[in-house]
């Protein structure tokens, strides 16, 4: 497998987040209408995806272009004593202020080589990030009602909402009943990478834009119906496989359901994916999914076993989830980057 880097652009806010399990369900939709995205049709590489995954997608990260170029990562889910050891001396309030300041750098930023290393790591926090970001072109429009000290990278925005009897064109017996729905907003101008290491046999990088680019026009996950969720795709381009050298830890890019045995140590934030069909299949008799617990990205797992590194991926797949679809799969797997960590 290669592994590439998709740069996107979002258009609209996002009802539903940019995780890669997600983004490959979108895919799999987009092949099964377009079988010339994957050689020999969706079928043929659905049945062996429990062994030979053909495509394998990150969430979407924050990209910065200044200087050089960079990656926004969701911090390590590792203790905070681990991630900012207290320093010999300090005193107990000092300590606990400096505590809440590092528990606000929800960021780490990551070289263009996707070398990692908890030593020279840079933490930061959202306004950070936006004047991070703010060399991409993050310029706020004149009048721009946000203040300076509160931009952010990306935004929660509530779009208030009421119900209407579509019968008779009013709010109904219940009289005014509003009801909001929450949406991802990033700012002008941000850019978003998407990891995805593919299978050559399987298809290719231009084909795989292709189909990225048809989810971005059409809307990705929740509410894409009224807008949300478009993209639009400004390059991609292949990267190097990061090195893994002395290496006994996985860092993972996408939400992963590990393989049992492998690992020695695990450290992540459960994350249940509730998983609903979509396309044609989301107004079928069953349109939800079982639920399926998660590693979340940004999970650090320890590895007992160096043969997990003979694979640029982990994880496995998900089958059996589908009432509606039998054989609907669950992108388990999520691409990686190998650190060294002391327990």
């Amino acid at each position: 497998m290669k592994l590439y880097e998709f740069a996107l652009e979002p258009s609209s806010g996002f009802a539903t987040p940019l995780k890669g399990d997600t983004l490959f369900g979108h895919f799999c939709w987009q092949a099964a209408y377009d079988p010339s995205l994957l050689n020999g049709g969706l079928e043929k590489w659905v049945k062996v995806y429990s062994d030979r995954p053909f495509a394998v997608f990150s969430s979407a990260w924050p990209r910065i272009q200044r200087d050089k170029i960079q990656f926004a990562l969701k911090r390590f889910d590792l203790p905070a004593s681990v991630l900012f050891p207290a320093k010999a001396g300090e005193d107990r309030k000092t300590r606990i202020l400096q505590h809440k300041k590092n528990m606000r750098k929800k960021w780490m930023l990551l070289d263009e080589d996707l070398s990692m290393s908890l030593d020279v790591v840079q933490f930061i926090d959202d306004q950070e990030l936006f004047r991070q970001a703010a060399g991409n072109g993050l310029e706020p429009q004149t009048g721009c009602a946000v203040p300076v000290a509160e931009r952010q990278f990306v935004s929660m925005f509530a779009q208030p909402h009421n119900s209407i009897n579509r019968l008779t064109s009013t709010t109904g017996e219940a009289g005014f009943t509003p009801f909001s729905t929450s949406s991802n907003v990033y700012f002008p101008g941000a850019v978003l990478s998407v990891f995805g290491l593919i299978d050559e046999e399987a298809t290719d990088v231009e084909r795989v834009a292709t189909a990225l680019r048809r989810i971005g026009c059409f809307g990705y996950g929740k509410d894409a119906s009224t807008g949300k969720g478009r993209f639009q795709i400004r390059f991609a381009r292949e990267l190097a496989m990061p090195a893994q050298g002395s290496s006994n830890a996985c860092y993972l890019l996408a939400p992963c359901v590990p393989e049992k045995g492998l690992f020695a140590h695990t450290f992540f934030s459960p994350f249940t994916r509730f998983g609903k069909h979509g396309d044609r299949l989301a107004h079928a008799r069953q349109p939800f999914k079982n639920p399926v617990i998660m590693a979340d990205e940004g999970g650090v797992l320890v590895v007992h076993d160096d043969s997990v590194f003979a694979k640029p991926y982990i994880g496995r797949a998900v089958l059996n989830t589908s009432k509606s679809q039998k054989e609907a799969v669950v992108q388990g797997y999520s691409p990686y980057l190998p650190l060294r960590l002391e327990i």
